[in-house]
């Protein structure tokens, strides 16, 4: 018997490491995937683009797919369209940047926060306002850098550790300047998680790193009502995933294993318009 339909919604592929932690904490749901890959970056365009962008995307996998949730698995969509996301289809929707915040103010004793996210999510203050709401300090830091790193696969490179170093110098500079002292990093881009290694091995003793797709996904499984430590399906083969793009399908086979951990399979290119 199949479990639940999850819409999972990225401007690219990055998105595919929180349906990563999302299979395995919800091994009995059905995942649709959407990357809209024919439009990003979204970070190029205006709040309202964006919002019809997401909304669009929405509701294809609400009204075409049969999702009964969705998870926003894009941080600059996250930050500026969740309001016109949930106005455009009827079902719960979770965005990544709450559960992030929420995570780090489960983790942090002195209440400074650093974040680490691309220019457009750094820009929408998104992360600092969440922060702020549970009564900690953010610093954010856009780290442009990174996501071709990733993307190039060099996510172990002497480069990318070398760019990473720079990055929280630079942030942790700033946090002494302002009389703070951060023991928490939130990954707030969802290439992020395939850096984990790199930053751990970085960043100071006594700062934890916080991989805001491993939030998300435990806020969703929660949200589902006691599932998330359930393994039935998993003795009955592979959770169940399908896989959309509106754009570049074969950049999405090949690199979008690399995020998800496993094989995406084939790939269906849909047109969602201008």
């Amino acid at each position: 018997m199949s479990g639940p339909v999850i819409g999972v919604f990225d401007s690219g592929f990055g998105g595919l490491t929180v349906l990563r932690a999302l299979v395995e904490r919800l091994p009995q749901a059905e995942f649709v995937f959407l990357g809209d890959t024919a439009r990003l970056p979204y970070g190029s365009k205006s709040q309202r683009t964006i919002a019809r962008y997401a909304a669009e995307s929405a509701r294809f996998l609400v009204e075409r797919q049969g999702a009964k949730s969705l998870v926003i698995a894009c941080n600059t969509a996250s930050a500026l369209a969740l309001d016109a996301i949930e106005a455009a289809v009827p079902v719960p929707v979770i965005g990544v940047i709450e559960p992030g915040a929420e995570a780090a103010a489960g983790q942090t004793k002195t209440g400074d926060v650093m974040v680490m996210a691309t220019e457009a999510t750094v820009a929408s203050h998104a992360y600092a306002a969440a922060c702020q709401r549970r009564g900690l300090h953010g610093i954010e830091k856009a780290c442009p850098l990174l996501v071709p790193l990733v993307e190039e696969g060099w996510t172990d490179h002497a480069v990318t550790e070398q760019v990473v170093r720079i990055y929280l110098d630079e942030m942790l500079a700033e946090a002494r300047a302002a009389g703070q002292q951060p023991d928490a990093l939130v990954l707030g881009c969802t290439h992020y998680p395939l850096l984990r290694p790199v930053l751990e091995r970085t960043v100071p003793p006594g700062v934890t790193v916080i991989d805001s797709a491993e939030a998300t996904a435990q806020r969703v499984a929660i949200a589902m009502a006691g599932q998330a430590e359930s393994r039935a399906a998993e003795a009955a083969g592979m959770p169940r995933i399908r896989c959309f793009a509106t754009d570049s399908v074969a950049k999405f086979e090949r690199l979008g294993s690399r995020f998800l951990g496993r094989p995406v399979g084939t790939v269906e290119l849909i047109d969602l318009g201008g």
